[in-house]
């Protein structure tokens, strides 16, 4: 198999790279490993996944190979269901057996077993001991945790094992950064660099929408490929003259609202309507018991939920997204049956990338009244230091805007999640 055989109707350079590099003996002689980390939409994770398969079939037949994401779920999604697919249209016999994560291919006289792993957290490590392994790929390595990357390098046994790594940039402290692409050439690793230009499925047009998609340090992580530190201001693309308009009355096509709690922290909720593509915060509710000197009650906070609400009728409200640690609200709002509630995705990066870039697009808007939130766009930060995380300080209407997103981002994708509804009565 050659890596022409496993090319569309073409492939860039860098792409080629990957695809040829294990067909040559100098390089193979060379590099034990490959390295392709950049841009999002790149084009790196389906010619990474083409050439590891092909590479097995033709190098390590009879043996077993493993394919590592995040979890199972996203590996099946995004790489192993679209990988196994085209190889089955490229005449390759491919068996999968769901219940127990793995597959068979078959080329001819060849085969290998490929076998699905989640790297989920740590202790995803002893799920993987005491295979033997040819090779193993980690999809998005650097969101797996080192102790299963390291327990599943220990694997590859076999004469002639190699591993293969792909991956979106993180901070320039993340062990992967440090152990493996800055000792490249020690751990003899071929590394390559990819860019949106290195993807031809990328038109001119869709490459600038996404230059447009981001700023500051998500520019240069997510559209330059770079191993960049956050610092300063986390939504330094907010502005007042673009982002803060009034609502007005409308028909709006949907309403949501969005709840981060709080008991002696404040308690943040925001009514959101959409109208032409556009997302708008309509009026919020906010109460800081620190500041009014007593604490509500989780039958307080419902009673402002409904006034939140107004004039809306509840079946108007397709949802009510809340901190899913706030165990004790959200049981208080279901047991009124009256309101839908979706327990929120509380993923942070996720979500403050998500945020970061409804706001470079223009899908949000904020009603000048809605004062505490416009109010903590400016002093979201991160901490110092170049950490990962933002200031726990001014982050309560912050907080409820990204599960807000982040619940908008689950409805809109094909096969979204669908949340279990509750009977309602009217108030």
């Amino acid at each position: 198999m050659s890596s022409r055989s496993v090319a569309p109707a073409r492939w860039s350079e860098k792409q080629r790279q990957v695809l040829g590099w294990w067909r040559t003996p100098e390089l193979r002689r060379r590099y034990d490993a490959i390295i392709c980390d950049g841009a999002v939409r790149s084009g790196k994770t389906t010619c990474t996944g083409l050439s590891f398969l092909a590479w097995a079939l033709c190098c390590q037949p009879g043996q077993d190979i493993a394919l590592c994401g995040k979890t199972i779920r996203s590996l099946r999604r995004n790489l192993a269901g679209p990988l196994f697919e085209r190889m089955r249209r490229m005449g390759i016999d491919c068996r999968e057996r769901f219940s127990e994560n793995y597959a068979d291919l078959t080329w001819g006289s060849r085969s290998v077993r490929v076998y699905l792993f989640g790297g989920r957290d740590e202790s995803s490590a002893s799920l993987i001991q005491g295979m033997t392994l040819a090779g193993v790929l980690f999809d998005e390595v650097a969101l797996m945790p080192r102790s299963f990357v390291e327990q599943a390098l220990a694997r590859c046994s076999v004469e002639g094992a190699t591993f293969w790594f792909s991956c979106n940039p993180e901070h320039p402290e993340h062990w992967f950064y440090k152990e493996w692409i800055q000792k490249a050439e020690e751990r003899r690793a071929l590394y390559l660099h990819f860019t949106m230009q290195d993807n031809p499925a990328l038109s001119p047009q869709v490459i600038r929408r996404y230059e447009r998609m981001y700023t500051g340090r998500f520019y240069e992580r997510f559209v330059l490929g770079e191993w960049t530190a956050p610092e300063g201001q986390i939504y330094d693309m907010f502005s007042a003259e673009r982002h803060v308009a009034p609502a007005g009355n409308r028909d709006w096509q949907r309403l949501v609202i969005s709840c981060d709690y709080g008991t002696v922290n404040p308690m943040s909720m925001g009514l959101w309507g959409l109208w032409d593509g556009v997302w708008h915060r309509l009026r919020e509710s906010w109460y800081d018991a620190r500041a009014e000197g007593s604490r509500r009650t989780d039958e307080q906070h419902y009673e402002a939920l409904c006034r939140l609400a107004g004039e809306f009728p509840p079946e108007r409200i397709e949802a009510v997204v809340i901190d899913p640690s706030a165990a004790s609200f959200i049981e208080c709002v279901e047991s009124h049956r009256v309101f839908r509630v979706v327990r929120a995705d509380n993923r942070v990066r996720e979500g403050i990338a998500a945020v970061s870039r409804w706001l470079a697009e223009g899908k949000l808007s904020f009603d000048p009244g809605c004062d505490q939130c416009i109010r903590e766009f400016s002093l979201y930060r991160w901490e110092d230091g170049g950490s990962e995380r933002p200031v726990k300080e001014q982050d309560h209407a912050m907080d409820d805007l990204r599960y807000f997103v982040m619940y908008c981002e689950q409805e809109e994708k094909p096969g979204g999640f669908c949340a279990a509804r509750v009977e309602r009565t009217r108030r």
